[in-house]
């Protein structure tokens, strides 16, 4: 008993453990597997049905958890969107073709991996509506045939087509002697009868999955001549095109029908082969079933009756089908790369094999793309499409399309340019103090790159530059949409804009946000610029610099002025109003002249008072200088100029700054009213004046002057200025070479009796235009000059000099090959050849003599 027990209990062991083993593999986690994925689905443009669904579904442990993503960018599924999900499902309300057309991918994710479906395409059929015109009528003779012309209007995809007589449902049935064709929707009617008479209405059906919508032509009336009963033999109207090109494997209809009386009957045969098992007969139409090779050839349509027949011939030529081998692969890239998507295909090589390429559904032109798209290669089976500097634009699905004249083939791939993030959104200011705002947006794209932080600017009215505000947080993190900004002014006008920047960049700004003021407050900021001085007797003028807008923080603004002689203890104060006033007067008999006083500003406006400056120190007016300058010399230098010099004021005989002197001369016998003046700046106690008049006697006085005006002249002197220089130039200039020597001399000048004496000769020697000048100075009329030996010729200047000045220059250019010569130049007669040359270089000298004080 006691072993049974145990082996029941072993037992339920074993069986326990096997249990939980199988629960254990059971639950075990792996990746999402596709159950089901999105297919191509084509949604009727005006359908009844207000959503679209794409299906998704994974099996997945844990649970997948499911995004999609629209021509490679990721769909929103929020809760007042048009996109949400149901279980992995993409439900897409109230499509519309210009948004929601595309490309589609559903994304399976959990903690074991993430799957991505194949693209899916959206795409929106159509039908419009006929013309509203009206048809014409159409009057035939019963017994003729006759065809109605359907011009069906726009669509997508095809149609198919019935006729109606005079009402609806009254369709015409398909016999041998009507006709309906499914390629263009024309009716065809072989020979008339009576009861053809009536309105006639081509009936057109789109079906597009779970629709169906038809429309339907204006009405085209027939009427019937007498009956014309003469039997006539068939005429082909309907006919198959001269050559059908198919694919292999795909099935070919051929469509023939004719006029005739009587109704002829439609005979089809293969002209080079036998038939084929695989034909479809009906009168009108040939149709063949996944056609091969052996299809090809020559085929004719028959048209008999008892009057005769017609044939039309017409070739099916069978193609292989064109089929994408190297397909484009998607990619991420980033901003301002390059890039090239692979496209090769093969095709039948009867035909020819062109590419193209197409961005979101819309062909990219290469003429118009900026340089941005080239085609990467020339080979006809290559179709490779390079992408230069790619832009954010430029992402989206990419479709290769190889095409012939009868297929194509298609290949599609996703193509993400990472770049810098989009501008955010909707900025709001809120909660406005004097200081600061809170700023809320909403966020931006971020162009396949996360967001890593935002930049807060702002702007005031006063500019229009853009500057980085402070902010709380400092660093605003990417996942952010609210931050306050910090350290603003008060009582001004804002702007706000935010910027969004990922690791390849700071992305466009946001838009601005309304404009805002700031609340106002007492001022923070003391006035500038305090100084003074100056006015009239008994005045105390206080200047400062204006407060700028942006520191005045409030409406009434204005200025405080606390002052006090420098020594007391009480102040007084004044009350400055508007924010432009720039000084302030205080008169008062008992103010002395100069005398410092402290002086304090501080602003204030409606909310309060702000900070005290520091203390300046402005003086009352001043009071013109009451002593005079001694000692005063002038001294005549040259015939035009003099030298005047002088004994300073003491300042302390100054009621104000002294600001230096002024020197008065008048000619003897003028009165001293009409003196000129010449002003010196500083403490300088000398001056040099002239433009005076040669050989003239002039008194000369000097005062102190200040701010408040001229002191006192000091006792006048006199001087006259020495005789001017002889104006005549040495003449008769001539020159010897001996060796290393050159001898020139020329006459004397004597002064007359209205000129300064003759104390000398100054002559200026360079050698050519180039070098520097020389200056040689001679007692007598002749200076021997050294010269090296290869000398060939030189420039020199020769004048007088004397108490008066330097006299008027001769100029001579010596020549060594001319041997012992003379060569007289003076001011009324020059060498012709030499004038230029001369001209220019007598500048020159005269300059250089002026700098050297000749």
């Amino acid at each position: 008993m006691g072993g049974a027990a145990g082996f029941v209990r072993t037992s339920l062991a074993v069986v326990t453990f096997l249990v939980w083993c199988q629960a254990q593999s059971s639950t075990r986690n792996y990746g999402p597997v596709f159950e089901e994925q999105p297919v191509h689905t084509l949604f009727p443009e005006g359908s009844a049905e207000e959503k679209v669904t794409l299906a998704c579904r994974a099996r997945a442990s844990p649970p997948a958890t499911y995004r999609w993503k629209m021509n490679g960018t990721e769909i929103k599924t929020e809760p007042d969107s048009r996109y949400r999900l149901v279980a992995g499902d993409l439900v897409i309300s109230n499509p519309v073709k210009a948004k929601d057309a595309g490309s589609y991918q559903c994304v399976a994710s959990n903690s074991k991996g993430t799957v991505v479906s194949r693209e899916a395409s959206l795409r929106f059929g159509f039908l419009q509506e006929f013309s509203a015109e009206e048809r014409d009528p159409v009057k035939i003779t019963e017994g003729w045939g006759v065809m109605f012309a359907c011009s069906p209007p726009p669509h997508y995809p095809g149609l198919s087509y019935r006729w109606l007589l005079n009402e609806f449902p009254n369709f015409i049935p398909a016999d041998g002697r009507r006709f309906v064709s499914q390629t263009t929707g024309n009716l065809y009617i072989a020979k008339t009868e009576a009861s053809d008479l009536g309105n006639y209405s081509c009936f057109a059906t789109s079906h597009i999955d779970f629709i169906t919508k038809s429309v339907f032509s204006k009405f085209s009336r027939l009427s019937l001549a007498a009956e014309d009963a003469r039997q006539y033999a068939p005429s082909i109207k309907a006919r198959f095109p001269a050559d059908t090109y198919a694919l292999a494997g795909q099935m070919v209809t051929l469509e023939c029908f004719a006029f005739g009386n009587p109704v002829p009957r439609i005979k089809w045969r293969k002209l080079d082969g036998s038939q084929s098992s695989k034909w479809i007969g009906s009168e009108p139409l040939l149709q063949i079933q996944d056609v091969g090779f052996e299809d090809e050839g020559t085929y004719e349509c028959e048209a008999e009756n008892i009057k005769g027949r017609d044939t039309y011939q017409g070739r099916i030529i069978i193609q292989d089908a064109t089929k994408i081998t190297l397909a484009p692969s998607s990619a991420d890239i980033n901003v301002g790369e390059n890039l090239t998507l692979q496209c090769h295909a093969s095709h039948d090589p009867t035909m020819d094999l062109t590419f193209t390429w197409s961005l979101d559904d819309f062909p990219i032109d290469f003429d118009k793309s900026e340089g941005h798209y080239q085609r990467a290669s020339v080979k006809e089976a290559i179709g490779d499409l390079s992408i230069f500097n790619a832009q954010l634009k430029h992402s989206g699905r990419y479709t290769c399309t190889a095409q012939t004249v009868v297929d194509s083939a298609s290949e599609s791939a996703t193509l993400t340019v990472r770049g810098p993030p989009g501008p955010p959104g909707g900025v709001v200011v809120r909660d406005i103090s004097d200081t600061t705002v809170q700023l809320s947006w909403s966020r931006g794209f971020d162009n396949h790159s996360p967001i890593a932080r935002y930049i807060i600017e702002a702007r005031t009215l006063l500019s229009s530059k853009w500057k980085q505000m402070r902010t709380n947080p400092v660093n605003i993190e990417g996942n952010a949409e609210t931050a306050q900004v910090l350290n603003l002014i008060p009582w001004m006008d804002y702007e706000f804009r935010v910027l969004a920047s990922n690791i390849l960049g700071v992305g466009e700004p946001s838009l601005p946000s309304s404009k805002i003021r700031t609340k106002e407050a007492a001022p923070t900021v003391a006035p500038s610029g305090l100084s003074g001085g100056g006015g009239a007797p008994n005045e105390l003028i206080i200047n400062w610099t204006p407060t700028l807008r942006d520191y005045q923080n409030g409406d009434g603004f204005g200025y405080i002025l606390s002052f006090r002689k420098k020594g007391t203890q009480g102040w007084l104060t004044a009350r400055v109003p508007h924010a432009e006033s720039l000084h302030y007067v205080y008169r008062n008999e008992s103010i002395s002249p100069y005398t410092p006083f402290e002086v304090k500003i501080k602003a204030y406006n409606r909310k309060g008072e702000g900070p005290e400056s520091l203390t300046a120190i402005v003086y009352s007016a001043e009071e013109e200088p009451k002593v005079a300058p001694f000692r005063v010399m002038a001294k005549a230098v040259l015939s035009s100029e003099m030298d005047v010099s002088w004994e300073p004021v003491e300042q302390g005989d100054m009621t104000g700054v002294l600001l230096g002197y002024e020197i008065r001369y008048w000619k003897d016998g003028d009165k001293e009213e009409a003196a000129d003046r010449v002003r010196t700046a500083g403490l300088v106690t000398s001056a040099h004046v002239t433009g005076l008049n040669p050989n003239t006697k002039y008194h000369v006085s000097v005062r102190a002057y200040n701010r408040a005006g001229t002191g006192p002249p000091s006792p006048s002197t006199n001087v006259t200025t020495t005789k001017p220089p002889p104006k005549r130039p040495p003449g008769n200039i001539s020159w010897t070479f001996s060796g290393s020597t050159v001898s020139i001399k020329w006459d004397p000048v004597v002064a007359k009796a209205d000129e300064s004496a003759v104390t000398g000769y100054k002559m200026l020697y360079r050698q050519d235009s180039h070098s520097a000048p020389t200056l040689y100075l001679a007692s007598k009329s002749r200076i021997d000059i050294p010269v090296p030996e290869d000398f060939t010729h030189a420039f020199v200047q020769i004048r007088v000099t004397g108490p008066g000045g330097d006299g008027i220059p001769a100029e001579v250019h010596i020549l060594r090959n001319s041997g012992t010569s003379m060569m007289v130049e003076d001011s009324v007669m020059r060498p012709v050849p030499h004038a230029v040359i001369i001209t220019t270089n007598s500048l020159v000298m005269v300059a250089l003599i002026s700098y050297l004080e000749l």
